[in-house]
């Protein structure tokens, strides 16, 4: 596409979760300080939440990568699971060999025995469950009473729920009251800045290989900030799109229009709809006309 005309070695905006593109954002570095710093301590739960777009999967790569040759990680990207599955779906992370026909106890027997030897050769286990906000109740419960196994000094299995803010009302039930009383670590991602949209734009042009003059003048940074709304995915597609129509131009620079353009196509953008300027409209017409009652 656009890559030799911008002289890039490879696509700058893709959307997938890419951690050789991550650029530690304010939000992001604090909410990855917070899972380390949780980790280290032995915390049992740990919930780091956020709106679609915003970054949850990337970080909990980042967080995995980051992880010291002591702890074990097991990642399950759809905890959209019944109990039992779950428990299969993690020992398959673990490697734990077991019989397909396995009961509930053969289950909890069989890791309970595998996060104990673990234990012994001073590891511990870190489960991230992506998307938690999808996981049923009753899988939260079993896994709640999964993490009620720990040592004199610490727990076995430590537990990473990465979710839409939709997890935070799930947990706010009476019957996962329990496992809400056990989460000692949060963090919520927000929206990239505008000053971090500019930075993470350029930085992102720079991994792919750009060694030009700005890509992006600072008005089209503005208006792409506006229509994103600053969420990291949106942004990603508005860009690419940007970058499409600028490249269709033979131009060097995006410009504002070009983000406009490609924002029309992009149904999660922002954009003021022909009602809201209408109602707008209507206001300053009832203001001047209130004024005028008062002049007269």
């Amino acid at each position: 596409m656009y890559r030799n005309h911008f002289g890039l070695r490879e696509m700058p905006f893709g959307i997938t979760p890419d951690t050789s593109f991550a650029y530690a954002c304010n939000t992001h570095q604090e909410a990855l300080n917070t899972l380390l710093v949780a980790v280290k301590n032995g915390e049992g739960f740990i919930k780091i939440t956020g709106e679609v777009g915003t970054g949850k999967t990337l970080l909990c790569r980042r967080f995995l990568a980051t992880l010291d040759p002591n702890h074990v990680s097991a990642y399950i990207p759809n905890p959209y699971l019944e109990p039992r599955t779950l428990l299969f779906a993690l020992a398959e992370e673990l490697r734990v060999a077991l019989p397909r026909d396995a009961d509930q106890h053969q289950l909890l027997k069989s890791l309970t025995r595998a996060l104990l030897d673990f234990a012994r050769q001073g590891k511990t286990v870190v489960l991230c469950l992506d998307e938690a906000q999808a996981m049923p109740v009753e899988t939260l419960e079993a896994l709640r009473l999964l993490t009620n196994l720990e040592t004199e000094k610490r727990k076995l299995l430590q537990v990473v729920l990465f979710g839409q803010p939709e997890l935070d009302r799930k947990l706010e039930g009476e019957s996962v009251r329990q496992l809400r009383q056990r989460i000692t670590f949060q963090y919520q991602l927000t929206a990239l800045s505008r000053d971090e949209l500019d930075h993470y734009l350029a930085h992102r042009l720079r991994v792919a290989g750009y060694r030009g003059n700005r890509l992006f003048t600072k008005p089209s940074v503005r208006v792409v900030h506006r229509l994103s709304r600053g969420v990291p995915r949106l942004i990603n597609i508005v860009a690419h799109k940007a970058l499409l129509l600028t490249y269709g131009e033979g131009l060097q620079q995006v410009l504002p229009r070009h983000a406009r353009e490609a924002a029309v196509d992009t149904p999660a953008t922002w954009r003021p709809r022909p009602w809201w300027w209408l109602g707008i409209g209507m206001l300053l017409l009832s203001v001047g006309g209130i004024g005028w009652a008062l002049l007269a």
